[in-house]
C-alpha cells in the first residue's frame, strides 16, 4: 500500500515535524548529559570524541570527523582543548605528514572509568528499555543515512 504524501497546500503543525522532534530531543539530551559531563570537565561534543577514541584509539582527525559528522574546522578546536586537558595527544603521521593522528593519553584512558556510568544514567533518564532505545537508535541512524544519501545522489 502506497503512502499518501502530505497535500502541497497543507502546512503540518510543528508537532507533526519529525525534524523538530529530533531537534528538541537533541536539546533534551544535552541538558541531561551536562551534569554528568561537568565533573569530567567535558562538553557533549568532547565526550563524543572521547567515546570514539575509547572505541578505537590512534585515529586520524579525518576518521574521527567522519565518524562524528564533524568538519575539521569544528573538530580541531575540540581536539586542542582535549589535548590541553591532557586527555589526548595529536601528532603528524610519520607515513603521511598531511595526516594528524590522535591518541589517548594515560589520563584519557583513565577518564573512561569515570565515564562508565553515563550510558546507564541516560538509559534511566529516557524511561525506555535498552531494547527500545537500541531500536530507536537504529531507526534514527537509518533515517540519517537515507537523508545523507538523498543529498548526494
Amino acid at each position: 500500500m502506497a503512502e499518501t504524501p502530505v497535500p502541497p497546500d497543507v502546512m503540518p503543525s510543528l508537532d507533526d515535524f519529525l525534524c523538530f522532534a529530533i531537534y528538541a530531543t537533541s536539546h533534551a539530551f544535552t541538558r541531561v548529559y551536562k551534569p554528568l559531563l561537568d565533573p569530567l570537565g567535558l562538553t557533549y561534543p568532547q565526550y563524543l570524541v572521547m567515546v570514539a577514541l575509547w572505541e578505537r584509539d590512534d585515529q586520524t582527525v579525518g576518521s574521527i570527523g567522519d565518524k562524528l559528522s564533524l568538519e575539521s574546522s569544528t573538530l580541531t578546536p575540540l581536539l586542542k582543548r582535549l589535548e590541553t586537558a591532557n586527555y589526548l595527544r595529536r601528532s603528524r603521521d610519520p607515513d603521511d605528514e598531511r595526516q594528524v593522528r590522535v591518541q589517548l593519553s594515560d589520563a584519557g584512558r583513565a577518564l573512561r572509568e569515570r565515564a562508565n556510568a553515563i550510558p546507564n544514567c541516560i538509559l534511566a533518564a529516557s524511561g525506555m528499555s535498552l531494547g527500545q532505545l537500541q531500536r530507536l537508535q537504529s531507526e534514527t541512524m537509518a533515517l540519517c543515512r537515507a537523508l545523507q544519501a538523498s543529498r548526494t545522489g
